[in-house]
């Protein structure tokens, strides 16, 4: 296992090496409305792909709590990266799910699609993540669903991140502690390899939260780069129970996937509005050059809407 211990090169770097990859609202598009005005009511926790000329994307809408909160991922596409049509959904009743929460959409070496889905154990704190193939992504259905990462007793997982290099497959978690359940919001981000994205080996905790800064409570990666002999994660963070829900932006980095630092001491980007939620960042890789941001951003009335820039 690699050390955590930060290179001295990556205890020097500092958050405007990276800002050009980060949110800035003022620059940005709603992409996708939330269901209903007022807290509680999301649309967000994306997944971007680019391919055929098209920007495909997954993304979770949900209610508030005791309303059905998450309560179905959208797969949707669009030409210019911001206005999508709707092509499948699936429900977290589809899913024998209590909530579905951040998706994964990956397509294949051979041109067919994975739904990565985060899914919570009706009447627990559990969470797992289950997957749907179809050999286009119009054509997900819920009845093929294949268990990859069921969790344990112990620790709810989901909110995966999946990149595929050199023909391995990368993938980041959200972890969280079941043993006592006033305690399972905390998240740390775990990390796993795999050779076929379907059979996962663990290989420790790959980012946790800093007692007494902005991330105390958790942290959880939502996007991750690799640069050339560096690792570069955007992470969603938050310093207590009370900010559940509106976590803020940060970058860490590292030499190895398993092993991530923070970078800077305060969030990198978040919402001026109530709650300052700025969330689950994904960054596409656009064809042409160039890319596109998009995340979930917390408005004035409370509801959050899903962003997008173009870099």
């Amino acid at each position: 296992m690699p050390s955590s211990v930060p290179s001295p090169s990556l205890a020097t770097m500092s958050i405007d090496e990276n800002a050009v990859l980060l949110p800035d609202p003022d620059c940005a598009v709603v992409a996708i409305e939330p269901p209903a005005v007022g807290e509680g009511y999301w649309a967000g926790a994306p997944s971007a792909v680019a391919a055929d000329g098209l920007v495909y994307l997954a993304y979770r809408l949900r209610r508030p709590v005791g309303q059905g909160r998450g309560y179905a991922v959208v797969v949707a596409c669009s030409a210019d990266g911001e206005r999508f049509e709707t092509l499948t959904s699936v429900t977290r009743e589809q899913m024998d799910a209590e909530s579905l929460e951040r998706p994964s959409l990956v397509r294949l070496p051979d041109g067919r699609w994975r739904l990565y889905l985060s899914c919570a154990t009706a009447g627990t704190k559990h969470w797992r993540v289950e997957v749907l193939e179809a050999a286009d992504p119009a054509a997900f259905d819920a009845r093929s669903r294949v268990t990859v990462l069921p969790g344990d007793p112990k620790t709810g997982v989901k909110d995966t991140v999946i990149v595929r290099r050199d023909g391995v497959w990368h993938l980041w978690a959200s972890c969280h502690p079941l043993a006592d359940p006033d305690e399972a919001d905390q998240m740390v981000t775990d990390y796993a390899t795999s050779a076929d994205g379907l059979e996962w080996t663990w290989h420790g905790t790959a980012l946790s939260g800093r007692p007494g800064l902005w991330d105390e409570r958790g942290s959880r990666v939502s996007a991750v780069r690799f640069d050339g002999d560096r690792v570069l994660a955007f992470y969603d963070g938050r310093a207590s129970t009370a900010e559940n829900y509106e976590e803020r932006t940060g970058i860490a980095a590292g030499t190895e996937p398993d092993a991530l630092t923070p970078l800077g001491e305060e969030p990198a980007a978040l919402s001026p509005h109530r709650g300052r939620g700025l969330r689950y960042l994904d960054i596409v890789d656009l064809p042409a050059g160039g890319a596109r941001l998009y995340y979930e951003y917390t408005r004035p009335d409370g509801a959050h809407e899903l962003r997008t820039e173009l870099r």
